[in-house]
């Protein structure tokens, strides 16, 4: 959203594009966590063979499991912005809220996998919210950039 934010001020555009990123992310997240977590079953899968001990085989991960739990993470890390850019016309208030309305999620996304991690819980939740503020600023500047240099 913040790429389309950068060359236009439509916010129907903007939002049909959040939707299309939407799904074009959560299926591409799917597809690449079940296609590494099948490899890595696989891998462990053999391995077990190897070992004579495949009665362990229920213990290895689920790539279906992965698969949809990517997609239904992606997705609702995507709705934020949405949700956020859907009610503002202004195409400044609305950039400005979807970079707030993002910040507050990541920040709060950092602090949950902290806390179930047992991990330091500031440097956590900074270290996904800079990397967050890193994409947005490059996925902006470089979209601006090109459409500078395209029109």
């Amino acid at each position: 959203m913040m790429g389309v934010g950068a060359v236009t001020k439509d916010v129907k555009t903007m939002i049909l594009t959040g939707i299309a990123g939407l799904v074009a992310g959560a299926c591409s997240t799917a597809i690449g966590e079940f296609v590494s977590v099948y490899s890595q079953y696989d891998i462990e899968f053999a391995q077990m063979k190897r070992q004579g001990n495949i009665s362990q085989k229920d213990k290895l991960p689920n790539p279906y499991y992965a698969a949809f739990a990517s997609a239904i993470a992606f997705a609702v890390g995507a709705f934020v912005p949405l949700l956020g850019a859907a009610f503002v016309k202004d195409y400044k208030v609305r950039l400005g809220v979807v970079v707030g309305v993002v910040s507050l999620a990541l920040f709060g996304f950092g602090l949950l996998s902290a806390v179930l991690g047992k991990a330091p819980l500031v440097k956590s939740s900074l270290r996904v919210l800079i990397g967050g503020w890193l994409a947005m600023s490059l996925t902006f500047g470089l979209t601006k950039l090109v459409n500078h240099v395209v029109v």
